[in-house]
């Protein structure tokens, strides 16, 4: 077998991993940017010879080789970066409190047809092991109505746990927000208007956790982390959508 072959079946492999979301109704950009950058790869190891030869002739002139360098610098650079962010995410993804001085909050996500979608299905299912281990603990579920949702992600969240054995009296519903940042504002008033633990665990999706902290920490808040379970064919689609996510809140808030 061609040497060439074996990483193009791999890099086409990977398309495939970041197309695969696509048959569920995820479009976004991780598995945008990825489809793209695996079927780019694809295409080079495929056709190397004739990508070699283009090197080759770039390089030979003076634009061609300072264009090449750039692009070069330009990849090396993100690769960098993307595994930075990486092992910071990955060490945000699991940070479980200390002691049962915390309120937990749920971050929402999409409701679909008056239940949890599998995503947001994911998150209360960490939260309610949690509060079901530790009575004293309070939550607070945050979310909006979306214009396609039959009724906010809070109390869908609310009544997802309430069905479960927790006890109404320990959820507080934050029902306003459109994002995370408004989700931990609105949710952070909450806890002070109600005499909660102002240290909060958050309960989100892994690949979430950094953002999710980073926002925390700007807003003045202490925040713990557990995640939910990810299905494993979306990892990869959310992860590099982070990676997005990250270096937009860095450079703009």
């Amino acid at each position: 077998m061609d040497a060439k072959v074996i990483p193009a079946v791999i890099c086409f492999g990977l398309f495939l991993l970041f197309a695969a979301p696509v048959l569920t109704g995820i479009f976004n950009l991780g598995n945008g940017a990825g489809m793209a950058v695996s079927a780019m790869l694809t295409a080079i190891f495929l056709l190397w010879g004739r990508f070699t030869a283009f090197l080759g002739k770039a390089w030979s002139g003076a634009l061609g080789r300072t264009v090449l360098i750039i692009i070069s610098m330009i990849t090396a650079a993100s690769m960098v970066l993307a595994v930075v962010i990486s092992v910071f995410m990955l060490r945000a993804a699991d940070d479980p409190p200390k002691d049962e001085n915390t309120t937990v909050v749920v971050l929402g996500c999409k409701v679909k047809d008056g239940r949890p979608s599998l995503m947001l299905g994911r998150r209360l299912e960490a939260a309610y092991k949690y509060l079901s281990e530790h009575d004293s603990v309070c939550a607070v579920v945050s979310g909006g109505q979306g214009k396609d949702e039959a009724m906010s992600e809070a109390q869908c969240m609310r009544d997802w746990l309430v069905e479960r054995g927790i006890a109404p009296e320990r959820i507080f519903m934050e029902d306003k927000s459109v994002n995370t940042e408004e989700n931990l504002r609105f949710s952070k008033k909450i806890i002070a208007d109600n005499g909660l633990p102002e240290t909060v665990t958050l309960i989100t999706d892994g690949f979430h956790q950094l953002r999710a902290e980073m926002i925390a920490e700007k807003q003045g808040i202490s925040a713990y982390n557990i995640s939910g379970y990810t299905s494993w064919y979306i990892v990869p689609t959310y992860w590099v959508r982070e990676w997005f996510g990250v270096v937009h809140y860095k450079l703009f808030g």
